[in-house]
């Protein structure tokens, strides 16, 4: 008989409290994958957008959401260079969207899309970390090329992403402005060692001129709807990099590359599991033992029953930092 786990499946669009935990088969090993048992998983706003029926078409019902996860190797294929027990991360690779993802007791995932690691911090910690780190670490390193001394600008800054791409720079040696729209998380943005947060309302580009006349680099979280004048900051030969929409405008009718600034440069990043190197999680793991990084956790959330609260806050927007659910 095939063995049952507990998962969260998405059979059509609903809302947060609708979602509901029922019994599956435990995907089956095959050649080039291996099964992990789920110990902690981070929540995201493209699960909010899958949920409510709003994803690309790569995404179908019924989907076990979930674009990351963390826990260890439950079984492995023939010639897998892992080990049943190891501690592993993953995320992306077409996880809670092509194929079932890690709102689950167990997922099925490409060895290739697996960074393994070994550390003793609580799952709560390691949970929080694959997407954002991934896509902070790979927008300011790929993207942006982000170095010491740089001035760079968050915007969408108090967002998982913006938050841990803004800590990861400012350890870098860049100096960071991150903006928000909400007052109330200004002071958080100061606690968590950000330079110089900046509230995002009518007075923002006159905010950003007081501090410096122009930035290095710009990451850009919040879309086309502030894409140009973000990138009206940027010093000649400065790079801004488009990697999220948070105010939900991901394309633009009638573009022309002649929008794009004079001798700036309009790049992306879209993000895999190979651009956040073993050694660099490890790296993070470290600092974050040490107490030299703090992790930007909004809340943490037991057993898959809690999905549907974990979204609804994310939905809400009232939090700053992760949502992370342990099993």
């Amino acid at each position: 008989m095939t063995e049952k786990m507990n998962a969260v499946v998405l059979t059509k669009p609903c809302k947060a409290d609708e979602l509901k935990v029922s019994q599956v088969d435990v995907p089956e090993v095959k050649n080039g994958y291996d099964l992990i048992q789920i110990k902690a998983f981070g929540v995201n706003e493209s699960e909010v957008t899958s949920r409510k029926g709003e994803s690309d078409p790569d995404f179908k019902f019924p989907r076990i959401l979930g674009i990351e996860g963390a826990g260890v190797i439950a079984k492995t294929y023939e010639g897998s260079k892992f080990k049943v027990g190891q501690k592993v991360i993953t995320m992306m690779g077409g996880m809670g969207r092509s194929i079932d993802g890690s709102y689950a007791e167990y997922t099925l995932v490409k060895e290739k899309n697996l960074i393994p690691f070994d550390s003793d911090l609580d799952w709560s910690v390691i949970g929080a970390l694959p997407e954002m780190l991934q896509t902070a670490y790979g927008s300011i390193s790929e993207g942006l090329h982000v170095k010491k001394g740089d001035w760079l600008l968050v915007r969408g800054g108090s967002s998982t992403v913006g938050l841990t791409a803004s800590i990861l720079a400012h350890h870098m040696g860049a100096k960071v402005i991150a903006t928000t729209r909400n007052p109330n998380k200004l002071d958080t943005l100061k606690q968590l060692g950000i330079d110089y947060p900046v509230l995002d309302d009518k007075n923002f580009k006159k905010s950003v001129k007081e501090i410096t006349p122009q930035v290095d680099k710009v990451l850009e979280l919040v879309g086309f709807s502030t894409l140009f004048e973000d990138m009206s900051f940027l010093k000649q030969g400065g790079y801004c990099c488009f990697t999220g929409a948070l105010g939900g405008q991901w394309t633009l009718d009638n573009f022309s590359p002649f929008m794009i600034p004079s001798g700036v440069y309009l790049t992306s990043y879209a993000g895999e599991a190979k651009d956040l190197p073993a050694q660099e999680f490890d790296h993070v793991l470290n600092l974050i033992e040490e107490k030299k990084l703090v992790l930007p956790i909004a809340h943490v959330y037991h057993g898959l029953e809690e999905v549907g609260k974990a979204q609804a806050n994310l939905e809400s927007g009232k939090f700053s930092g992760k949502h992370v659910v342990v099993l």
